[in-house]
């Protein structure tokens, strides 16, 4: 697995209650597949992903991120594992870039932010397969909504992470951009990648090889 959940309990405190995001979900994660999070609003999909992205940590349970136990890591271990092992794809297509670098330069800076020994021709070959070889020295503003977003793929799988979160990545593209973004996506989990997509897109499950859903914070499928 490249990631799981075992008996996870996430609550949120307010000054006049407690809100149980996650109530003892247990799940995993497959290494080279796609896996949707599905749900209506509030029913834990985020505080999911921000558990599985070892950005926050459970109440109870246990979270794992390949070999490596999460949940009990200190804040600065849980920062250098997030670093080598998790990326993130976020809604918004220029969320994920940097506006003043070129996209082969944005994806040697991810390689490097994460410890990867990845060489230029490396680079040319993933954005080749993502059809950005002809794009290599474009910053975002040069490229559309689906190149970046392609693009924001191509940074997120660099350097062979054991997981990649999405967040909505199709929300924000027309039909013929997202599904090119899911195609990339299903491409790259063949080579091992694991990832996991909170989507309402009908889209994103079209492509997707697992589903789990959620509903006030238990997993119900």
């Amino acid at each position: 697995m490249a990631a799981r959940c075992v008996d996870v309990v996430k609550t949120y405190r307010t000054a006049t209650e407690s809100v149980t995001a996650l109530g003892r979900v247990t799940l995993g994660i497959p290494r080279g597949r796609v896996t949707v999070v599905v749900g209506p609003s509030g029913a834990g999909k985020s505080s999911l992903l921000r558990l599985l992205g070892c950005v926050d940590r459970p109440d109870s349970g246990a979270v794992h991120v390949g070999d490596q136990r999460v949940d009990g890591l200190r804040a600065r271990a849980r920062r250098g594992l997030r670093r080598r092992h998790v990326s993130y794809l976020f809604q918004r297509p220029g969320d994920n870039l940097l506006p003043y670098l070129g996209a082969t330069e944005q994806v040697r800076l991810a390689a490097a932010m994460r410890g990867a020994p990845v060489d230029d021709a490396q680079i040319e070959d993933l954005l080749t397969r993502l059809g950005l070889g002809h794009r290599g020295a474009h910053r975002p503003a040069e490229l559309s909504g689906g190149e970046q977003q392609r693009l924001a793929v191509a940074c997120s799988v660099i350097g062979s992470p054991t997981l990649v979160v999405a967040d909505e990545p199709t929300a924000e593209l027309d039909t013929a951009a997202a599904e090119r973004v899911l195609a990339a996506m299903a491409d790259l989990a063949a080579t091992g990648v694991a990832f996991v997509v909170s989507s309402h897109d009908p889209r994103v499950m079209a492509v997707a090889d697992g589903t789990v859903h959620l509903d006030h914070g238990r997993v119900v499928a």
